[in-house]
């Protein structure tokens, strides 16, 4: 038995970049709204935030710049900056724009 090959589905999920305090903010209220447990707390060290999440595979921490994915199925998640670059891209709007 070998190894079969399968593509990722194209699948449009919501995500918000964990940069600042007013980031931070934003997505603890964003995650509250739609998961009211999953959100467990944030915090800072001088410049570098952090949020607790509950996702799946139980609680993880996101550090600056880690964008936060709201799954297809309403779960969250933290993601590493270059991981979600290289997985997803902005998604084109009927007005011709791109979100964000």
């Amino acid at each position: 038995m070998s190894p079969q090959q399968f593509r990722k589905k194209p699948v449009v999920i919501e995500a918000m970049q964990l940069t600042d305090h007013g980031s931070s903010d934003a997505i603890g209220y964003w995650i509250r709204s739609n998961s009211p447990t999953a959100f467990h707390s944030s915090g800072s060290y001088g410049t570098e935030f952090w949020l607790k999440i509950d996702t799946l595979e139980g609680v993880v921490q996101a550090s600056t710049r880690d964008w936060i994915i709201k799954g297809v199925a309403g779960e969250f998640y933290p993601c590493k900056p270059d991981i979600f670059e290289a997985t997803y891209e902005p998604v084109e709007t009927s007005t011709g724009s791109t979100s964000p």
